[in-house]
């Protein structure tokens, strides 16, 4: 990651990630711990992507599933007593939900590449909501 792609990180933790964080919180209804692999997400010549792509590839799926799992006591109690972290990365390169998106031993990982399929954030919130269902 060059230069460029370093500061377009930085003015996304700086600026508008703490706001999703904020949300994601909300959500889920508890402070979610969250191991962000910043270096891994910015793809090269890229930058101008990163405000929009960023929020729908990672966070919105995460702020939709939790609040689809959280409509009640139970779902609210369930993720908190399951969810350990969150874990966000691009190290394997997928570019689908159902690749992208795993959730074992308490950890819910996102493994996707920040800047393929952004407007699929329907079908990733689905998937942060099936993986987590089903071991909760």
């Amino acid at each position: 990651m060059g230069l460029q792609e370093r500061r377009a990180v930085k003015k996304f933790q700086d600026d508008i990630f703490p706001g999703l964080k904020k949300k994601v919180d909300e959500a889920a209804a508890f402070e979610v711990a969250m191991e962000i692999d910043w270096e891994s997400l910015g793809i090269e010549e890229m930058t101008h992507l990163y405000e929009d792509s960023f929020p729908k590839v990672y966070f919105q799926p995460l702020i939709n599933g939790f609040k689809e799992i959280c409509i009640d006591d139970m779902g609210k109690e369930a993720l908190r007593a399951g969810l350990k972290k969150v874990v966000i990365c691009n190290r394997m390169g997928n570019y689908s939900a159902g690749s992208a998106i795993n959730f074992d031993g308490g950890v819910l990982t996102i493994d996707h590449l920040p800047t393929t399929n952004i407007d699929d954030v329907r079908d990733r919130t689905k998937a942060v909501v099936e993986v987590i269902s089903k071991k909760l």
